[in-house]
C-alpha cells in the first residue's frame, strides 16, 4: 500500500518495476502524468542507497518531465526510469537491449532517452528493440547528444534572469559560478565564455574540470566552497537537491540559473528562502527544457536549427514566470508550477495536480487568468 500511497500523493498514473536475471537488469519507469500526451523522459543510470531511494528518483523525475513538458508548450507527459547499477562497470548490450523490451512493452506509453549515466550508444541498445527512444546518433536518423540543446537553453535563460535583474541580458564581465563539470556544462561554459563571462567550474572529480580547460578558461574551485564565492550567477549543473538550509544561506550570489533537475531540497521551504534573499531562481524544469525540447524535435523529424529556435522561447517563459512571481508576490518556482498547471488543466482537462496548500495559492489562479 505505500507505493500506491506515493503514486496518489502527487498524482502518478504508473510505477513499473523490470527485473531479469539473466542481463543483471533492475529498473523502474514512472509515469506522472499523460494528459498531454504520451510520458517522455530520461533514463538514468546510478547505484542508489536502496530501492526506495531510486524509486524517490523516478518519481521526482516524472513529475518533473510533467511541468517541463507543460510550460515548455510540448504535447508530452512526464516520466522517468532508472536503471540501477555501476555505470561504469554494469553496462552491457544486453542490458540496455533487454530494458529496450520492457519499453516496447508500454506500446508507447512511456519513451525514453539518455540521462545521467547513459549515453547515445546505450539508447543506440535500447533502438534495437523499441522504436520509443530518442537521443540516438545522428548516423541513424536521430538527433545525437541532446546536452549543446539544453545547455543553449540555461544560457538563454541565465540571459532572462539578467535582463531582469541587471536591465540588460549581457553576461560579459559576469562571475558565474558553475557547479558541475559533465556534458551539458562542457558546452554551457563555451556560450559563457563566448561571451566574455568570468567563470569558476567545481565538480567532485577533478578529471572533468581539468576537462572543462580544454575549451575554456575558468579558475577551478573546491566542490564544497562553490557556494561562497562571490558571484554573480551560481549555477547548479550537477545533482538534484543542492539547494537547501546550508547552502542556501552560504550563496553570494544574485541569479540561480541550472541544468540540474530538482534543485530544491523542499519545494515550498526553498523557493521562498532565495526569494526573502533577493535571489532570482530560474526553476529548474524551465530553464533546463532545452533538452526535451531537443528529442521532441526528433520525434518530429530532427533539425538541431529548429531545435535551437525553439530553445530560444525558453527566455520568454522565464520573462513570464518572472512577471507572475512579482506580480502574485510569489517564488519563481510556484509561479512557474502553477503556469505549468494552468496548461495541463485547460488542455489535459485534468485537475487537482496543485494541492492549493500553499500559502501562495490564494492568489494565483486570478493571476494566470491575465
Amino acid at each position: 500500500m505505500e507505493h500506491f500511497e506515493k503514486l496518489l500523493s502527487e498524482n502518478h498514473e504508473q510505477l513499473i518495476f523490470c527485473s531479469n536475471k539473466e542481463s543483471g537488469l533492475k529498473a523502474i519507469i514512472a509515469i506522472h502524468n499523460t494528459s498531454l500526451g504520451p510520458a517522455l523522459g530520461g533514463t538514468r543510470m546510478l547505484n542508489y542507497s536502496s530501492t526506495d531511494a531510486a524509486i524517490e528518483d523516478a518519481l521526482r523525475l516524472a513529475k518533473g518531465m510533467t511541468y517541463k513538458a507543460a510550460i515548455a508548450g510540448l504535447n508530452f507527459g512526464g516520466g522517468s526510469a532508472i536503471i540501477i547499477g555501476d555505470a561504469n562497470t554494469d553496462k552491457s548490450e544486453l542490458l540496455f537491449r533487454t530494458f529496450g523490451k520492457y519499453i516496447e512493452g508500454l506500446a508507447g506509453r512511456f519513451i525514453t532517452a539518455e540521462d545521467v549515466g547513459t549515453t547515445v550508444r546505450d539508447m543506440e541498445f535500447v533502438r534495437m528493440e523499441t522504436k520509443y527512444v530518442t537521443g540516438i546518433s545522428k548516423s541513424i536518423g536521430g538527433s545525437g547528444d541532446p546536452a549543446p540543446v539544453t545547455a543553449y537553453g540555461v544560457y538563454i535563460g541565465m540571459k532572462a534572469c539578467a535582463k531582469e535583474k541587471w536591465g540588460n541580458d549581457l553576461l560579459r564581465g559576469r562571475k558565474i559560478a558553475i557547479q558541475g563539470a559533465g556534458h551539458v556544462s562542457r558546452f554551457l561554459v563555451e556560450y559563457l565564455y563566448n561571451e566574455g563571462a568570468e567563470l569558476f567550474v567545481g565538480d567532485i572529480k577533478e578529471s572533468k574540470t581539468r576537462k572543462i580547460l580544454e575549451f575554456v578558461k575558468a579558475e577551478i574551485v573546491d566542490p564544497d566552497e562553490i557556494y561562497d564565492l562571490n558571484v554573480d550567477i551560481f549555477s547548479p549543473n550537477a545533482l538534484g537537491a543542492v539547494l537547501n538550509d546550508d547552502t542556501i544561506n552560504r550563496l553570494n550570489a544574485d541569479i540561480v540559473a541550472g541544468a540540474a533537475n530538482n534543485q530544491l531540497a523542499d519545494e515550498e521551504k526553498h523557493g521562498k528562502m532565495l526569494m526573502d534573499k533577493g535571489i532570482l531562481y530560474a526553476p529548474d524544469y524551465v530553464i533546463n527544457s532545452g533538452g526535451l525540447i531537443n528529442v521532441a524535435n526528433e520525434l518530429e523529424g530532427y533539425r538541431q536549427d529548429r531545435a535551437m529556435k525553439h530553445a530560444e522561447s525558453i527566455f520568454e517563459i522565464v520573462s513570464k514566470v518572472i512577471k507572475l512571481s512579482q506580480e502574485a508576490e510569489i517564488p519563481t518556482n510556484i509561479a512557474s508550477r502553477k503556469l505549468a498547471e494552468s496548461r495541463l488543466e485547460k488542455i489535459g482537462r485534468i485537475s487537482n495536480i496543485y494541492s492549493g496548500k500553499s500559502e501562495f495559492a490564494g492568489r494565483l489562479g486570478e493571476l494566470t487568468k491575465k
